[in-house]
């Protein structure tokens, strides 16, 4: 996974603490090595990260890793974003999107806030 120091890693131990509580709305990633889309979407997110700095936290969580947040959201495909706002999912997707088009939903989700 691409390194960047606003992009975060969750695990099923750090998941209540880095998404749930957060003040701002935080993008998950779940993403698994087996999966061919996920190395270059995550990419995408991580470039993402950086324009959304401030406004919105983006994370990545290794499902083969972590299947209780995994089985917790019922993720069953990869990529799976998840965008949760005060401890709900707002915003949930399968399959990775375009750079452009993963923006646009969250400049309108955010708008909305």
């Amino acid at each position: 996974m691409p390194d960047s120091d606003v992009l975060l890693t969750v695990e099923d131990a750090t998941f209540d603490d880095l998404v749930l509580s957060s003040d701002l709305p935080v993008l998950v990633d779940f993403w698994a090595p087996w999966c061919p889309p996920c190395g270059p979407y995550s990419t995408t997110v991580a470039e993402l990260a950086e324009e959304f700095r401030g406004r919105m936290v983006m994370a990545t969580l290794n499902s083969d890793d972590n299947p209780t947040s995994t089985m917790a959201y019922g993720v069953m495909a990869m990529p799976t974003v998840l965008v949760f706002r005060d401890r709900e999912v707002v915003l949930s997707f399968v399959g990775a999107r375009s750079k452009s088009a993963l923006r646009k939903s969250l400049e309108e989700l955010l708008a909305t806030a």
